[in-house]
């Protein structure tokens, strides 16, 4: 496909906050190259760790093996999208480009990243809902005998400290934590349901590219994962109409533990406004 000649644009988002559906609205733009979950930043992590460790790098003149890795970081990432696309722009989604931002601006200045936030008693219900849907299959999280996960609350109190929540929720606070949140463009998750035509032109301006007039009511799915892949919490199945997001926490978390995961995350709703 010749001569890169594209621009790359990043999304790091929460579980269960649209990033799916964002990828698939942003991909009625001809322009735009839009990913699934992204495997490109685990190729350039593990790359990072075999430059590290490896006594060849090591033996070398060290500023410039730096010099020739972060080449390599950069042709490898346009390499990649050059291979499948022959649009102007591409949007690349992984939940680790927020928090590995400063490894990316080192070989790709300034890089432009999205990250869909939304109310956590949301993302919680909605891995509970998953939970819930799915009896007929082995979640991975209950051990009866050792009663491990065996009531919600248990089971938000193990989705708060592993992958993908747990993590997640931690990688953003590290960004802000670290400032880097200054150069990440945050878009609430219900704000973008309540009016997606005015949150899609923040991501525009944000991206410094010109308007593109979207079809809320008609969202294709272009984006293909087999979620099957990611166990009972995969779901990357989106709905065609962009409808504002029902607030049923409560109902499906009981209004006790809505309280703790209020406390417990108090930062991020003052940081967030919610």
């Amino acid at each position: 496909m010749g001569t890169f000649n594209k621009k790359i644009f990043f999304q790091s988002s929460l579980p269960r906050a649209g990033s799916t559906l964002l990828q698939n609205v942003l991909g009625q733009n001809p322009n735009f190259y839009v990913t699934p979950t992204s495997g490109v930043l685990e190729l350039l992590y593990a790359s990072r760790s075999n430059f590290t460790l490896s006594p060849e790098f090591k033996a070398q003149d060290k500023k410039e093996m730096e010099k020739a890795f972060k080449s390599y970081c950069k042709s490898g990432l346009e390499g990649f999208f050059n291979g499948i696309t022959d649009k102007p722009y591409v949007i690349d989604k992984s939940r680790g480009w927020g928090v590995h931002y400063s490894f990316l601006n080192s070989f790709y200045p300034n890089p432009k990243i999205i990250c869909m936030v939304r109310d956590l008693r949301g993302v919680y219900s909605s891995m509970e809902k998953n939970f819930r849907k799915n009896q007929h299959l082995d979640s991975g999280i209950i051990d009866h005998s050792k009663m491990k996960g065996t009531t919600t609350e248990k089971r938000v109190d193990i989705w708060c400290n592993t992958q993908p929540v747990g993590l997640a929720i931690e990688r953003v606070y590290q960004i802000i934590r670290e400032g880097m949140d200054k150069n990440i463009l945050f878009i609430r998750f219900e704000d973008f349901c309540q009016n997606p035509e005015q949150e899609i032109i923040k991501i525009y301006n944000y991206l410094g590219l010109p308007y593109y007039k979207h079809d809320f009511m008609n969202v294709e799915q272009l984006t293909q994962e087999d979620d099957s892949v990611y166990g009972i919490y995969g779901d990357h199945k989106i709905k065609k109409e962009i409808k504002p997001v029902s607030q049923d926490w409560e109902q499906v978390l009981g209004p006790n533990l809505c309280n703790n995961i209020l406390n417990k995350y108090r930062w991020y709703y003052d940081y967030f406004n919610y």
